[in-house]
């Protein structure tokens, strides 16, 4: 039997806003915007390539905007991945990676290479660059 992670809900504190920023900006896929009642609203959107979705609406959950940091993305490209984001106007940090001395500057070698940005609720992400043979685990 396969146990697969399908959504990921993330707290919002404005859902329009939200789902702007995650499919103008991030280009993910709007899949549902749905209101199911006058207190709950359900906006379901899956990045590009993606068999999990995220959510974010009204009355989906207790936690506070802005509380989930280090929800991750992985792409084959980092640089492409960085510059897409930029142009879309996104925040984000320069590509980075763990070495000796924590986190640094740069590329690191498979698996080991990042950029961060937070949604406009300060939900943290991480981009990491996944080898296109991901046999290199």
């Amino acid at each position: 039997m396969d146990w697969t992670l399908e959504v990921v809900v993330v707290p919002v504190s404005d859902v329009d806003r939200a789902k702007a920023f995650y499919s103008e900006q991030l280009g993910f896929h709007v899949d549902v915007d749905r209101r199911m009642s006058e207190h709950m609203r359900v906006v379901q959107l899956t990045p590009p390539g993606s068999g999990c979705s995220v959510v974010v609406g009204e009355g989906v959950t207790r936690a506070a905007p802005g509380a989930y940091q280090g929800l991750q993305l992985c792409v084959t490209d980092i640089e492409a991945a960085r510059a897409r984001l930029v142009e879309r106007g996104v925040e984000v940090d320069g590509v980075f990676h763990f070495g000796p001395n924590g986190r640094e500057e740069g590329h690191g070698g498979p698996w080991n290479s990042f950029l961060a940005f937070s949604d406009p609720d300060g939900n943290g992400w991480v981009v990491q660059e996944a080898p296109q043979d991901r046999s290199q685990r």
